[in-house]
């Protein structure tokens, strides 16, 4: 069990009259996700608020702002229950090749929307310096599971994790050059990469727990919003990796949206009147809660 605090605060140098936004923040409903409460505020208070779910069944939360401010904040609160159990498929065991091939044919509900995410879309291109950097993981009638798991090793070991050597305009094909960028960048490459030789892969926003060092508190705020993939194996289902990590992803990880890549589900998004520049301040605290009954009093 998660609580999660996510703060945005943008500071603008001119006044903003009017601001319309939209946020992808509400964490996912799911088989092994439980959202136990959620609380969405915003300053200063919206003149209208509307939620709905979008076209990949994420929550959106549209609001607009038409008194004249220099300080926008929205902050979400939410109480998650994670409870991943893995138990493997004879499916993920085929042949990575035949996988791909039952693709098309796999008529389930679940065949049939995991289908529309073998293609190109707006950030991420099908690339054969992409395919062939997969075909290294992806050997003659190697396991798809496999497969998947030694693409992931690949990238982490590969590709050097460092903030601010990218932004969210780099291209896949600048991180594929320069090596290094952040978990963004690392969850499009691979979605390219897959793609790239017919596996369908989704892009997956959400948040991860990160440990402080030994001996070192844990500092609020510290944590962050995290990306990462989840491929389709027919017959099987969807399979969570994060290549940032080089893991599966598992009950750390907390679910809060997915679609074709980050165009789909950046956290905040909108459109203002004046502002000038401004300024951008997030911060993240995820905070595991003891759920142990209480002993009883003696």
């Amino acid at each position: 069990m998660y609580q999660v605090t996510h703060r945005t605060s943008y500071k603008y140098d001119d006044p903003v009259s009017i601001g319309n936004h939209l946020a992808c923040l509400k964490p996912r409903m799911l088989t092994y996700q439980t959202v136990r409460s959620f609380r969405f505020s915003a300053y200063p208070e919206p003149s209208s608020l509307i939620e709905r779910e979008d076209y990949f069944g994420n929550t959106l939360h549209i609001f607009s702002i038409q008194d004249e401010h220099q300080e926008l904040i929205v902050e979400t609160r939410s109480e998650v229950e994670v409870d991943v159990t893995y138990s493997e498929s004879a499916a993920e065991n085929l042949p990575w090749e035949v996988a791909v091939d039952q693709g098309p044919e796999d008529h389930t509900p679940w065949g049939l929307g995991a289908y529309q995410f073998r293609f190109e879309s707006p950030r991420i291109r099908l690339r054969r310096i992409f395919a062939d950097y997969a075909l290294q993981a992806f050997m003659p009638l190697r396991p798809l599971r496999e497969s998947l798991l030694d693409l992931t090793g690949r990238i982490h070991r590969d590709f050097k994790y460092q903030p601010h050597a990218t932004s969210v305009s780099t291209t896949i094909e600048e991180v594929f050059e320069k090596r290094r960028g952040v978990c963004q960048d690392f969850a499009h490459l691979q979605i390219a990469c897959l793609r790239s030789i017919g596996i369908a892969a989704r892009y997956v926003s959400g948040y991860l727990r990160t440990n402080p060092p030994p001996g070192k508190p844990r500092l609020v705020g510290a944590d962050a919003s995290h990306a990462w993939v989840s491929a389709y194996c027919p017959g099987a289902g969807w399979v969570d990796l994060d290549p940032t990590n080089n893991m599966t992803a598992g009950n750390d990880h907390i679910t809060v949206a997915w679609g074709r890549d980050y165009s789909d589900v950046s956290p905040l998004r909108g459109l203002i009147l004046g502002g000038g520049v401004q300024a951008l301040k997030v911060a993240v605290d995820v905070e595991k809660i003891d759920t142990a009954l209480p002993e009883p009093a003696l």
